[in-house]
């Protein structure tokens, strides 16, 4: 990847993460296109040349983490099992990155559940999570049909893991948003990739 295009991957994720940042803050209605472009160091233009709107930009680290997530899935050794390939991936993607280490001021984890929780429950950032949604298990369908010799055009396969790996994600950030971000989100979804794998065994129940 050349210079030019690894400075335009950083400004998408640099304005990505300003977009979520002030929005769990302020509240959606509370944040402008300048005030995220700004957060960035860029002009409200440079937004414009990425993203057409809060949302997009909002859903856009969604979708860039589960991009890479099938780029590292494809980038597996190929004779690991693939559930430990998946898990792999997957949770690397849970580590933040240099845009959000770049902040290092955060507000109260509680508060930023709760912010999270707001944005999340905004109509047009659902349509917009959804839109990237679909992009992203055609990814990850694509790359686990390369590793199981499978075809996502014809085969279920390869969708349906690509479904329960996005199920597992977002299952696990309902559960890290309802403990007010105290617990490890590397550790709830690999337990819930772990459960995937395992088939899904029914809890024990308590005598």
């Amino acid at each position: 990847m050349g210079l030019r295009e690894q400075k335009k991957q950083a400004t998408r994720a640099a304005l990505s993460w300003a977009a979520v940042r002030l929005i769990v803050e302020r509240g959606a209605e509370n944040v402008l296109v300048e005030d995220i472009a700004a957060a960035a160091g860029v002009s409200p233009r440079t937004f414009n040349n990425y993203f057409s709107s809060k949302g997009e930009a909002v859903a856009a680290r969604h979708l860039d983490r589960h991009l890479q997530l099938a780029a590292d899935l494809r980038a597996r050794p190929a004779g690991e099992p693939l559930w430990t390939a998946i898990t792999a991936a997957a949770t690397a993607q849970t580590t933040p990155g240099p845009e959000v280490t770049a902040h290092p001021q955060h507000p109260d984890p509680a508060e930023w559940a709760a912010g999270i929780r707001a944005m999340m429950a905004s109509p047009g950032l659902q349509a917009e999570m959804l839109r990237a949604g679909v992009r992203a298990e055609a990814e990850i369908a694509a790359a686990v049909a390369a590793r199981t010799g499978t075809d996502p055009s014809r085969d279920l396969y390869p969708t349906l893991v690509a479904g329960a790996i996005t199920a597992a994600h977002n299952a696990a950030q309902q559960q890290f948003v309802a403990h007010d971000a105290s617990v490890s989100m590397t550790d709830l979804l690999r337990e819930a990739l772990s459960l995937l794998a395992a088939g899904l065994p029914e809890p024990a129940r308590e005598p």
